[in-house]
Order: C-alpha cells, then sequence, then structure tokens
C-alpha cells in the first residue's frame, strides 16, 4: 500500500505543479500527511515527536513491544530482521516529512496549520506575505484576529464543520497588518485523531484582483457608467423584487418613465459634454426625489425610471409627478449658461393587467410615448386604450418609410403677398402625406413622428429637392421667379454637411441660390455661435434665411444682431388675436418696428381676416401668408394661381401702357 500512496503523491505533486489550483496542491499535503501519518504508527513514533527523537532505547522496544526478544536470546535473526525495518521506516519517515515540508513551504498558496481552538501553529511564507504578519507574531494569535469583520461569523461557522470532521471551501476576506483587504478563497481539512479533529489544515489563494475586476464588471453590466446610476436590467431586478413584496402585503406601486424635453436640441445645440453635464445633474436631483425603498435608474439617453412602492393613491401619483416636474423647475449650470428644463412622464401601476416587472416597464414607456405627443411637461397614466395607439404609432412609422421610398409625400405650396402692391413674391413648401388607403395625412399627424424617429432628416432632404426642382420648372415655362421657402428641422439645420447638401440640390435642380429661403426656428438656434457660423456658410452660397415663429422660442436681441438673417416670420399665435388683445396687438407692432430698425423684412404668418390686413399694413408689415389670400395648395393649383396672378399683372401693366399712350397722344395733339 505504501508504494501506491508514494506513487499517488507524486502525481498529484505533479499535476499541483501544473495546475497550481488550491485543491491540487491540498490533495496533494493530505496524501502526504496520510504517508507520514501512516509511517510515524508503524515506526512506533507518537505523531508529535520530532525525527531526531525517533531512535528508541531497546528496554523501550521491548516494553512496546514484548514479544519481540532480546538481543542474545533466541530469534536473534527476527530482531535483526526487525532493526532492518526500522532503519528503513525511519529513512521512509525522514523523507516523507521532507516533502510535506517542502510541500508546505514552497507552496504558491497560503498554508497554515491551526489547532482545535483556532489558534495558529505554523504558516508558510505567502501566508506571511498575504497577511504583513510574521508566524513568530501570529503563533498562538487565534484566527479571527486576521478576518475581516464582516466576514468573521460565516469563517467562524466554516471552521466549526471542519472540527466536527467536514472539510470545507468557502470565500472570506482578511485584513492586512497595514490595514487594506485581501480576498481569499479557502479550502480546509480537518486533522483526525482517530474520529477526532485535533486541528485543521487551510489553504488560501489570494483572488482580491479576480474578485476587483468581477465586481468592476458586474457594475458594468448593472450601472451606467456615466451617472453611476443603475440600469435598466437593474432597474428591472429591483422591481421584480418590489412586485413580489407588494403582491404578498397588498401595497401599491407606481413605475415612472420620463424623458427630457428638447434633450436632442440641447445636444445638437451644445455638443454632447454640456448635455453631458446635463443629465448628470438631473440624475442627482431624482435621487433626492427616492426613499430606501424606492428606485431610480437611467435607462438610456435622456430617459430615467423610477419606481415607488409607498404610494397609496391616484393622488399621490400625480403629488408624485408633481414633485418630479418641481425638482426640474430651478435652472441648471451648464458653464456660462442657465438652462431650464421639463420632462414628460408615462406612468404604470401595478394591476391584474401588469403582473411583471416587463409588463410594467412596457406601459410605462407606452404611457410617456403618449405623453410627449400630448405635450411637453405633463404626465400620462397607462390604460389599455394606448395599447391600440402605440400599435398605431408602430404601425404609422412604417408605412411613413414606405412613403419616402414610394412616392407618396407631395408639396403643397401656401403662396406670400407683398401688402402694398398685392403680389405673389414668395410661397411657403409644405409637406402632405397621400397615404393610398387613408388619403391626405396632415403633416401634423406624422412629422412629430419622423422628427422622434430620425426620418425628418430623409424627408427633409426630399423636400428640398422637390421644392426646388418644381420651382425652376415654373421658372422654366416662364412665369415670374420667386423664391420657394423650406422649414429645415432642428436636426436637418445642424447636419454637418448641410451647406453641402444645400449646393448639391441647388446645382442638381439648376435654381438661383436666391430663389431659394430656408427657414429656421429659434430653438434651433440656440448655440448662436455654432449656428452663426452654419447660417455664415449658407449665405455664401446665396440662399437667403428667416427666423420662422419667432417670438415662441428663444427669442434673444442678441442673436438678431449676430445672425446673417434677411427676415422674421411673426407667429400665427400672435396674429390671431391681434385685433381683441391689445398685449398681442403690441407685440406685433414692436416686432415690426425692430426689424425695421435691423433692416430686416416682417411676413406675418395666419392672416385670415381683412381687419388683421389693415392692422398689419398700418404698421408697415412687409409681407403676409394666410387663408385670407390662399390656404396651402397642390402644385397645379400653385401653377394656375401664378398664371392668373401673371396675367392679372400683365393686364394691369398692358393698361398702365394704354393709358400712357393715350396721354401722350393728347399731348402731342396739344
Amino acid at each position: 500500500m505504501n508504494k501506491t500512496v508514494w506513487c499517488w503523491v507524486a502525481v498529484v505533486l505533479l499535476w499541483a505543479a501544473i495546475d497550481r489550483r488550491l485543491e491540487s496542491w491540498l490533495l496533494a499535503a493530505v496524501l502526504c500527511g496520510i504517508q507520514l501519518f501512516a509511517l510515524r504508527r508503524k515506526a512506533g513514533v507518537p505523531e508529535t515527536a520530532p525525527t531526531k527523537e525517533l531512535q528508541l532505547p531497546e528496554q523501550s522496544r521491548q516494553m512496546a513491544d514484548p514479544g519481540v526478544p532480546a538481543p542474545g536470546e533466541s530469534g536473534q535473526q527476527t530482531a535483526a530482521d526487525d532493526g532492518a525495518e526500522y532503519e528503513r521506516l525511519q529513512l521512509r519517515l525522514a523523507e516523507t516529512e521532507r516533502v510535506f515540508a517542502s510541500l508546505f513551504d514552497h507552496n504558491p498558496n497560503a498554508v497554515g496549520l491551526i489547532d482545535k481552538m483556532g489558534r495558529i501553529l505554523k504558516l508558510n511564507a505567502v501566508s506571511e506575505q498575504l497577511l504583513g504578519y510574521s508566524e513568530a507574531e501570529l503563533k498562538g494569535t487565534n484566527l479571527s484576529k486576521v478576518i475581516a469583520g464582516e466576514h468573521l461569523r460565516k469563517t467562524y461557522e466554516h471552521f466549526e464543520l471542519v472540527r466536527a470532521g467536514v472539510p470545507q471551501t468557502f470565500f472570506t476576506s482578511v485584513i492586512h497588518k497595514s490595514g487594506y483587504r485581501v480576498d481569499m478563497d479557502v479550502t480546509a481539512v480537518p486533522i483526525l485523531d482517530g474520529e477526532d479533529a485535533s486541528g485543521s489544515v487551510f489553504i488560501g489563494q489570494d483572488v482580491t484582483i479576480r474578485r476587483r475586476t468581477e465586481e468592476q464588471m458586474r457594475h458594468m453590466a448593472y450601472y451606467d457608467d456615466m451617472t453611476g446610476l443603475p440600469n435598466r436590467r437593474l432597474f428591472g431586478e429591483h422591481l421584480a423584487e418590489a412586485i413580489l413584496a407588494a403582491r404578498q402585503h397588498g401595497g401599491m406601486l407606481a413605475v415612472f418613465y420620463l424623458d427630457i424635453d428638447r434633450f436632442k436640441t440641447v445636444n445638437d445645440c451644445f455638443g454632447h459634454d454640456y448635455g453631458d453635464m446635463l443629465l448628470l445633474q438631473v440624475a442627482e436631483r431624482f435621487t433626492r426625489l427616492v426613499s430606501e425603498r424606492d428606485f431610480v435608474a437611467r435607462t438610456e439617453g435622456d430617459e430615467f425610471a423610477l419606481f415607488f412602492t409607498g404610494i397609496g393613491s391616484m393622488e399621490e401619483v400625480a403629488a408624485t409627478a408633481s414633485l418630479i416636474h418641481k425638482v426640474l423647475e430651478e435652472p441648471f449650470s451648464l458653464q456660462q449658461y442657465q438652462l431650464h428644463v421639463t420632462a414628460s412622464i408615462g406612468i404604470s401601476l401595478l394591476g391584474e393587467e401588469t403582473v411583471d416587472a416587463g409588463t410594467l416597464m412596457k406601459c410605462a414607456e407606452i404611457a410617456l410615448s403618449r405623453s410627449k405627443e400630448v405635450g411637453r411637461k405633463n404626465f400620462q397614466i397607462f390604460n389599455a386604450d394606448m395599447k391600440t395607439v402605440s400599435l398605431q404609432r408602430l404601425t404609422l412609422e412604417t408605412e411613413l418609410r414606405r412613403a419616402l421610398q414610394h412616392g407618396e409625400l407631395a408639396l403643397h405650396y401656401q403662396p406670400q403677398m407683398d401688402i402694398e402692391s398685392g403680389r405673389v413674391v414668395g410661397m411657403e413648401a409644405l409637406i402632405r402625406w397621400h397615404h393610398p388607403e387613408k388619403g391626405v395625412i396632415s403633416p401634423v399627424d406624422f412629422i412629430p413622428l419622423a422628427e422622434e424617429t430620425g426620418l425628418i432628416v430623409p424627408i427633409g432632404e426630399w423636400v428640398l429637392k422637390e421644392a426646388c426642382r418644381q420651382n425652376k420648372t415654373w421658372q422654366l415655362q416662364g412665369f415670374d421667379p420667386i423664391p420657394v421657402s423650406i422649414n429645415l428641422s432642428t436636426r436637418q439645420f445642424l447636419q454637418h454637411n448641410l451647406k453641402e447638401t444645400v449646393a448639391e440640390v441647388l446645382k442638381e435642380t439648376g435654381l438661383d441660390a436666391r430663389y431659394l429661403e430656408l427657414e429656421i426656428t429659434e430653438s434651433s438656434a440656440m448655440d448662436v455661435d455654432h449656428a452663426t457660423g452654419l447660417l455664415v456658410e449658407l449665405k455664401e452660397l446665396g440662399v437667403h434665411v428667416s427666423i420662422d415663429d419667432f417670438g415662441t422660442g428663444y427669442s434673444s436681441l442678441y442673436y438678431l444682431k449676430r445672425f446673417p438673417i434677411d427676415k422674421l416670420k411673426i407667429d400665427k399665435s400672435f396674429v390671431r388675436d391681434i385685433m381683441s388683445d391689445p398685449n398681442d396687438a403690441a407685440i406685433v407692432a414692436s416686432i415690426i418696428a425692430m426689424a425695421h430698425h435691423l433692416n430686416l423684412k416682417v411676413i406675418a404668418e395666419g392672416v385670415e381676416t381683412v381687419e388683421q390686413l389693415q392692422f398689419l399694413h398700418r404698421n408697415d408689415c412687409n409681407q403676409i401668408q394666410g387663408y385670407w389670400f390662399s390656404p396651402p395648395i397642390s402644385g397645379d393649383q400653385m401653377e394656375q394661381l401664378l398664371q392668373r396672378t401673371q396675367a392679372i399683372a400683365a393686364g394691369k401693366q398692358e393698361r398702365a401702357d394704354q393709358s400712357q399712350k393715350e396721354n401722350e397722344s393728347s399731348k402731342s395733339s396739344v
């Protein structure tokens, strides 16, 4: 049997050297220990006797084994054989102890011996290095001295099982002499004396770096790397636990999904660094809203999610939504800028239909989409009808992509009239969607969806190309050349290749740049320096630029002074009530006067009555656009209007020429 054990020791030692795993070294140590124990027992040496005391006196041998003859007695050959056997046992015992000592001292892992009371008896050099203590400093000290406090109880429980004869493998942490923490995977086995454990041997592997890496990977998997908030995955897991608790205790639970209004505009105008600064500040404010029972996460982009477990009624739901809006009221400081932001909120409540975390989160997202459709800075609570609306939006997006590919989009044109002469001096191109089944779809119903999905960019490029092509066609047909106005969305205006796109369209269609007018909104120009650069590039092409919906956005005299623009368009919301609201009348009159002082032309939108026209005429407004003169009309109708106005102008000119001839003839006859 001894040869077999030695063979196994050799094999396991070789494997341990190759594998370097803790279990391999432990198995080798155990096998050596077994062999060492067997040899000691066979040699009659007490387990604690040192090797140098293994030579037994002759009398002791006889006392230990009376059946062994003394020298000079009969059986001398047997005694000689026993002496030789004893010497061989001594040699093998010494060799085994050397192997065990080598395995103990040169093990690449921390190895130690402790007694049954938990006191340290022996440590190898690796243990000393990991702990920062020498063996002499810790010898006789209880192992608990170096165990981290939060692991002390569990570690004690594992060693209690080892004392009961059950080997254990577990994780613990020790505290280095310098005070820092060392994480370890430990395997401990009992040292058995018969059926009782007289102590234990442990082998520990330093896994600090591995544990830190695992923690970092877990943090990356469950936390947002910018704000430090939990991400969507961790939010879902905690929400599932909260739902289970709410079901068990009959509580109410509400999930809030919210989206920062116009965040894309902030990113486009100020840059992503400013957008990130804003998100960090928003995240900090949201953390103030949650208690230890609630949860907040950043799910993606500018979207955040919260759930509240202490809500007991619909009134509390509404109050919580109002609190979220209130916490955003204080302006955000983005270096030299002070920015006000609002949020749209979608809410779902735990109920019969929303039975799990995934469904509850999806319903909150649907409610958020509805909230953004209704308007900014509001909240919507999910109901079953919203599923139908959400499906309709998804269908509409698919159909809009098809419409762009299959030529279902068309342009209508609304003429712009000069107040003094009554002549058509321009036209605005307005998009319409001729759906094969639903008929004409208003831009109000699909432009917001196009902006949300990014389809507004290819749609905007199509509008630009089609409007320029059509205008050039009318000019080639002999109509008086007039500019066509095109609305640029914020996303389109901030495209890095806008100048190249416009130049390419003008070249492709052959339209002179002076007959193209690009309209931008005030919100597109929030970053004045960046917008100024873009506008200068466009003006270099020769196109005209106007500010659309003036007075409804971030109106600033500073950008009016800086921007190379040609015209202001007064928003129809001011024009509508100029005859009934003195404030609107004063605002419109002031805009006109200011624009003229800045050498800008003014056009009023939404003119529907002759009284409005007369007011604008008295205040020196240059042009008007609205239903009083003409609604948006198709391309064919616009062509007919151009024919009529040109014929009228020609008739007027002919009559003027005829009148002039008659006057000259009368003078000649006199």
